[in-house]
């Protein structure tokens, strides 16, 4: 009896052995998970291809790189949303930037210009579905003291909240500029070439 005791015991201090670093390498790979999302969130992550320089130069104009307040709202601030499943959906997402950056499609100024007006459409539409949630992480309507606006902001804010707009429907631009349109013989052309 002791001896089917003693194997009893053994067996269950292998299972728990077992379960200790089981538990443990999960706790580190979450560890370092974390640890990687929190640095592609980064400006100087986002900003280290030469592509997102363009951006990086707009973005030092703005009020949301200096402000008098000194609240600085950053390239993840704007991009990423702070849900789990969302977050992972833009990370997902953006390796495409990566893959571009790699295989030159907007390597060069240039080039980059050319793609501009897809690549802001592609995030204000982005922005447009979510209602701008990013924004809101800052910017909501129910925290704004509207008599502390300006008349004109005063105005539109009060006119966006009754036709249910959302920050990006008159917000375009407000961080980088505002690609040019393509003109209409342009994509006439393009469309008659598909």
């Amino acid at each position: 009896m002791t001896s089917g005791s003693s194997n009893n015991s053994t067996s269950r201090k292998k299972y728990i052995f077992v379960f200790i670093a089981i538990f443990a390498a999960g706790m580190i790979a979450a560890g370092l998970f974390n640890i990687g999302l929190s640095a592609t969130n980064e400006m100087e992550f986002c900003t280290s291809c030469h592509s997102m320089k363009i951006n990086l130069e707009e973005y030092k104009e703005t009020i949301h790189y200096t402000s008098p307040s000194g609240v600085r709202a950053t390239c993840s601030d704007c991009h990423v949303p702070k849900e789990f499943v969302p977050k992972m959906v833009a990370k997902v997402i953006a390796a495409k930037d990566v893959w571009h950056e790699m295989i030159g499609t907007i390597d060069t100024r240039e080039k980059y210009e050319q793609h501009r007006w897809d690549m802001a459409n592609r995030v204000w539409e982005k922005m447009k579905a979510t209602d701008s949630r990013e924004c809101r992480t800052c910017h909501a309507f129910e925290q704004m003291d509207l008599g502390e606006q300006g008349r004109s902001a005063r105005k539109r804010h009060s006119k966006a909240i009754d036709k249910g707009q959302t920050c990006i429907d008159c917000h375009k631009g407000i961080a980088h500029e505002l690609p040019d349109e393509p003109e209409e013989e342009e994509e006439e052309a393009e469309d008659g070439n598909a």
